[in-house]
């Protein structure tokens, strides 16, 4: 699950574009199929949204929940894609936005009435 926040004005025109890009991100570098989209968007009002100096009201944080598994470099390498699709099919600068991964045992997800570590028919891997 992707929990995304940014300023109403600022987030709420490109809700669909950002979905479609951090989907294709989790996509070509995870191998997360597009019927696994979990996006929840966050519209604030500017005075509910406080953010470092040198940032402008395009600033958006993007916080990825997922089961651990997936390697360093895995993370990195999607990190580094949002960063980078982020900036060439919206506009906004890097210094706009930060990431979080957030990561939990499987244990610790529940989902279609079981825990995630129960679950032995996901359609993607976990562990890449």
């Amino acid at each position: 699950m992707i929990v995304i926040y940014g300023i109403k004005a600022q987030l709420n025109p490109i809700k669909l574009q950002l979905s479609d890009i951090l989907q294709f991100c989790l996509n070509s570098e995870m191998g997360l199929p597009d019927d696994k989209r979990a996006h929840r968007f966050v519209p604030l009002d500017k005075d509910d949204f406080f953010y470092p100096e040198g940032r402008t009201d395009a600033y958006t944080v993007i916080e990825i929940n997922m089961m651990e598994g997936r390697t360093v470099r895995t993370k990195k390498a999607l990190i580094k894609r949002i960063f980078s699709e982020i900036e060439l099919k919206l506009g906004i600068k890097p210094i706009d936005i930060e990431i979080t991964i957030k990561e939990q045992p499987s244990h610790c997800w529940g989902f279609r009435g079981m825990t995630g570590d129960e679950a032995q028919d996901l359609k993607y891997k976990v562990n890449v």
